[in-house]
């Protein structure tokens, strides 16, 4: 039995947010049914993204899961999905505010038939507030949230992230841990409830200790100035002799001072957060590191219980041995395109591990069975799904 082998899913989103939400679900077992919408209704599909059915089989959130067509704009089609809802523990959906209502699969609707249903919004801004209807990206988000502006160098325009903190963690990892937390509240009350997670909202709850530290102080974190973003030479990235990075993090005094003594500048040990020093320190550092290419000081320091690491490039990151024996890289066969490499499962349950089990299906491959689980009759499955 997987962790969550009970839970049955629903899952009406499109973009990253809530994909990578349900995919987190379906890795430790959960039955997710994705609900996707037929090519020219409005629905981003691979074809028009250029993406191929190869690279579907390589994106890792449509993993464990199984897909149904469903035009959520046809009475008939929507009255399927809900009636998929009914025998559900929870949906999901990233539509802006006020779409779910105008097709008919809101949570007051789904409510109303399915009092125990755990329904989750995931969008950008929330379901309330000035900018609930306002429409945006990761990248809009990060930057209401406060994280954009503290990235990045002084005098410079802010360091632009790939897409990990407001799709991945403040939208869908919140909305799995939400949704999650919501499961457990109903084996008390009886009853599901709505989850409205705002990736603006997720974004500032995970810069909480910068938050804390404002209020604290008054003053806000500015790119290169806070102790976490660049400011201190003991928490900090340094070039090395092979034109790579390394990253080095000695924040405790323990660990600042054996750096130190491993560099030949142990004076510097006591002078770890003297910003007096900081441009002497710095000056040091930076011409010290680049005597030695990158993996040899990591071998060398990071062996001797100093806080190092190599700053990979990403194809760096998935061929390192320790990745590698943490199998945070999986291979499955597909049946057209041979061997698929995937990012494994991060979190290591010793009783009920997660896996990897199946790949991203097409549209639709699990239409029939999907229905005839639900009790629909022969007649209604071919008028729903047809050849598909």
């Amino acid at each position: 039995m997987m962790a969550l082998g009970k839970l049955r899913v629903i899952d009406l989103s499109r973009h990253a947010p809530g994909p990578y939400c349900t995919m987190l679900l379906a890795d430790f077992g959960a039955d997710v049914v994705v609900v996707e919408q037929p090519p020219g209704s409005g629905r981003r599909v691979e074809e028009e993204l250029g993406v191929s059915a190869r690279a579907r089989a390589f994106n890792p959130v449509g993993r464990n899961k199984r897909s149904i067509v469903l035009d959520l704009k046809d009475p008939n089609a929507r009255e399927a999905c809900l009636r998929l809802i009914d025998r559900a523990d929870v949906v999901v959906e990233g539509f802006r505010p006020g779409v779910s209502r105008r097709l008919g699969v809101d949570y007051a609707t789904v409510r109303s038939r399915n009092p125990r249903a755990v329904y989750c919004s995931v969008s950008g801004y929330g379901q309330t507030g000035p900018y609930a209807t306002r429409v945006g990206h990761d990248l809009n988000y990060i930057s209401l949230g406060g994280a954009l502006g503290m990235t990045g160098w002084p005098g410079e325009p802010p360091a632009i992230p790939v897409n990990l903190i407001g799709d991945y963690a403040a939208g869908g990892l919140y909305a799995a841990f939400a949704i999650l937390a919501a499961v457990v509240a109903r084996e008390a009350s009886g009853e599901g409830q709505y989850v409205d997670m705002a990736m603006s909202d997720g974004v500032l709850a995970l810069a909480g200790q910068a938050v804390s530290d404002y209020f604290t102080t008054g003053t806000p974190p500015r790119p290169g100035r806070y102790f976490l973003n660049g400011a201190l030479p003991c928490y900090n990235v340094y070039e090395t002799a092979d034109g790579k990075w390394l990253s080095v993090a000695c924040m405790e005094p323990w660990f600042w001072k054996r750096l130190c003594e491993r560099l030949g500048c142990e004076a510097f040990g006591e002078q770890q957060f003297d910003e007096e020093r900081f441009p002497e320190i710095f000056a040091f550092l930076r011409a010290r590191f680049r005597e030695k290419n990158r993996d040899a000081w990591f071998e060398e320091l990071g062996s001797d219980e100093v806080c190092v690491a190599p700053v990979y490039a990403l194809d760096e990151a998935v061929a390192d041995p320790h990745v590698r024996a943490r199998d945070m890289v999986v291979e499955l066969e597909h049946p057209e395109f041979g061997s698929i490499r995937q990012v494994g499962v991060a979190p290591k349950l010793s009783q009920t591990p997660g896996s990897v089990r199946s790949l991203s299906p097409r549209p639709g491959a699990h239409g029939e069975e999907i229905l005839r689980e639900a009790r629909f009759s022969e007649a209604e499955i071919r008028a729903l799904v047809g050849g598909r």
